[in-house]
């Protein structure tokens, strides 16, 4: 799913449950109409079923509607348990959550708070 995303701009997340019968216009109306944003935006809208091994990826490509699935064999997407809402993921984030990893990863690396002198 990485290598045709290069030119999107943002990737959302909505967390909560997503009725996976729903198609490219069903996502399209959770989007605009529940969170007010545009689904013509540069942008990827990630939604997960009830059992968390699916997930349904929404993109509009210049000229119409990309839908994108995933689903796993052996199971699940750390899906954030908070109740529905809307909210960015980083390349980094979306990468761990395509992996099976949680979006919540402790930093490995901490940022320098002083700089030593040598």
């Amino acid at each position: 799913m990485l290598g045709e995303l290069s030119g999107v701009a943002r990737v959302y997340i909505i967390t909560g449950r997503t009725d996976m019968r729903r198609s490219i216009d069903g996502l399209m109306a959770i989007i605009r109409d529940t969170y007010e944003m545009d689904p013509y935006a540069n942008a990827l809208f990630l939604f997960c079923r009830r059992r968390k091994n699916t997930v349904k990826a929404l993109h509009f490509d210049k000229d119409g509607f990309v839908l994108y699935l995933k689903r796993l064999d052996n199971g699940r997407f750390q899906w954030p348990k908070d109740a529905s809402e809307v909210r960015p993921l980083t390349r980094q984030e979306f990468r761990w959550l395509m992996e099976g990893l949680s979006i919540e990863q402790p930093k490995a690396i901490r940022p320098i708070t002083q700089k030593k002198d040598f």
